[in-house]
């Protein structure tokens, strides 16, 4: 399991007294790890277009800021705590404002947009030159062929599987397509902003829409005990259910009992929720969230 360049790093922390020929007992996936604005730009550069004006926008609003640096953090913090454990993190590099690694995708996949209150397309419309989208797809089935080798071994050894997210404090339900800074805009505007649904601090996702558990049983239940003590509010597939279209449903149903997918709140991330920018994650709150999930681990 190696690093693919514009794809994913890969990343593996031993303990001290870890073996090395260890291996990893447990999965850190971030599959909307482009949180970056040098991760857009590198592949906006690569890519022919034209796109929508201020396109960078919704970038920065749509990627999971905070999530790669909770994964992380977490895996120091685990084997920190047992010196034995070896904990691999594999962090996307492709942003999600293109192509969503965390989305099943066919190999003959059309760009398209999706109506407000619905799952965000895999390819998104913008998307229309003919080598953009081949070059998209190749990075996708790159990381997904990497993510479900790795997850594969982790669990054929006895190890968990953790996908971390984030998202943004509120529910806002616009509709994706070519006019979608326009409509984030409007909707995070001062007057409307507050209209929206506040979302948990946590949300694991560990159901099915018609509510079987696929997640860890003992994960979901320690992840939410230790969270819901430090004063954190817990939701159980409270904003979104695992979706048959994900990837990380796809890895749920594979190895059921051995995963958790869970959703952080970004502003419980970062030192300001500013949705347009570029927002740099607070080493403090980071900390917090990452030593209960490691606890928890």
């Amino acid at each position: 399991m190696r690093s693919i360049p514009d794809v994913c790093d890969v990343t593996l922390l031993r303990g001290a007294r870890a073996g090395a020929d260890a291996r990893p007992d447990l999965l850190l996936e971030v599959a909307h790890g482009a949180t970056r604005a040098s991760d857009y730009d590198r592949l906006a550069e690569a890519l022919r277009g034209p796109f929508p004006d201020d396109l960078r926008a919704f970038f920065f609003v749509n990627t999971d800021v905070g999530a790669p640096d909770v994964a992380r953090r977490t895996a120091e913090l685990v084997v920190q705590a047992d010196s034995r454990r070896c904990v691999a993190l594999v962090r996307c590099l492709v942003p999600r404002t293109f192509v969503d690694c965390n989305r099943l995708i066919d190999a003959d996949a059309r760009a398209g947009a999706s109506g407000a209150g619905g799952m965000t397309p895999g390819v998104h419309a913008w998307v229309r030159d003919p080598d953009d989208l081949a070059l998209l797809l190749a990075r996708h089935r790159a990381y997904q062929q990497l993510v479900e080798d790795a997850c594969a071994r982790v669990c054929a050894d006895g190890g968990r599987v953790v996908m971390v997210h984030s998202y943004a404090p509120r529910s806002v339900d616009v509709p994706v397509d070519e006019r979608i800074v326009d409509h984030l805009r409007a909707a995070y505007a001062p007057d409307r902003l507050a209209t929206w649904p506040l979302r948990a601090s946590v949300d694991l996702i560990a159901d099915t829409p018609d509510g079987t558990r696929l997640a860890a049983p003992e994960l979901v239940e320690r992840v939410s005990a230790r969270f819901s003590s430090a004063g954190y509010d817990v939701a159980i597939a409270g904003t979104y259910a695992l979706h048959p279209g994900t990837l990380g449903t796809l890895l749920a149903e594979r190895h059921r009992g051995r995963t958790l997918c869970l959703e952080l709140r970004r502003d419980l991330l970062v030192r300001e929720f500013l949705p347009f920018e570029e927002m740099p994650a607070d080493d403090e709150k980071v900390e917090r969230v990452a030593g209960l999930l490691a606890g928890a681990l």
